[in-house]
């Protein structure tokens, strides 16, 4: 189909679930769409891996040298550096204050988190199997396009995996549209102190919304541009840029969580600290890694 068609249906999607929709309405919707990624985890059981090979890989390496090695530090900079996203943080603890949790529910908050995080986990590292089963094995080493990718779909739809293949990137575009703004627009809001939430109409929560609309506001000649616009443009931006603020927004993770004033006796504990504090420092390792390695 047409991008000229499928873009502005799916923004016009995208508004419609977050302006006219619910907390709860948009949760559902986000947990069902969640679920789609399932079927990477059936891809790689109908591949019949090499499952010791695949165990034995996940807790080692091959010895590589010279630009092996820089490559090995780009990949664990991509997969750390999406998996702590401060965003994700911010979506989080916006969508457990909107959701009203309360003291006697955050055990279950946090395993409900711990639990989300193990799921990723567990699909992410289906995936590779399913592409080592079957692109690597059949010599394909390197992908030219979706079309490549898609073949690590194959065991389960197929000829037609590459529509499977085709709905998960939509999927993903549809969450990357959808929750960075709602992000962005929570954060703003919390830190400055306007009101804030999806369940609250426009009338109640206006910056909210209007931080979800407008374009940013430096850009006063040109026109504003919708959310969905601005996630698009948000991967053109320079990376050692857009890491560094990053890594600035998980000192400031780790340091609000630690004010009584703010927290009460909710504070952090003190192992936590030393777990958080040494996540970022390893983040901010990996972001000079990852300077230097651009050169």
């Amino acid at each position: 189909m047409s991008k000229y068609i499928v873009v502005p249906a799916a923004a016009a999607l995208v508004w419609l679930l977050v302006v006219q929709g619910t907390y709860r309405s948009v949760e559902k919707i986000f947990l069902l769409a969640s679920a789609f990624y399932v079927s990477y985890i059936v891809a790689g059981l109908l591949a019949h891996p090499d499952w010791k090979a695949a165990a034995v890989a996940t807790i080692s390496r091959r010895r590589t040298s010279g630009s092996g090695t820089m490559g090995n530090v780009f990949v664990v900079i991509g997969l750390v550096g999406t998996t702590i996203a401060p965003w994700m943080q911010f979506y989080l603890q916006a969508s457990i204050v909107e959701k009203g949790v309360t003291l006697r529910q955050y055990r279950a908050s946090r395993w409900d988190v711990i639990l989300g995080c193990l799921f990723t986990d567990v699909v992410a590292w289906f995936i590779i199997v399913a592409c080592a089963a079957t692109l690597y094995a059949n010599g394909r080493t390197s992908i030219a396009d979706a079309a490549d990718a898609a073949q690590a779909l194959r065991p389960l739809a197929g000829e037609y995996a590459y529509l499977l293949f085709a709905a998960g990137l939509f999927n993903a575009s549809l969450f990357a549209a959808s929750i960075l703004p709602i992000s962005t627009s929570y954060a703003v809001c919390e830190g400055l102190g306007f009101e804030s939430g999806l369940d609250k109409k426009f009338h109640e929560a206006p910056v909210f919304y209007w931080l979800y609309h407008r374009a940013d506001r430096r850009r006063r000649r040109r026109p504003a541009r919708p959310a969905i616009s601005r996630s698009c443009t948000s991967f053109w931006c320079h990376k050692s840029s857009t890491a560094s603020c990053c890594r600035s927004c998980s000192c400031s993770c780790c340091c609000l969580p630690n004010d009584r004033e703010l927290m009460g006796e909710q504070v952090n504990s003190r192992g936590f600290n030393i777990v958080a504090w040494m996540t970022v420092i390893v983040m901010i390792v990996l972001t000079l890694a990852m300077l230097v390695t651009n050169r």
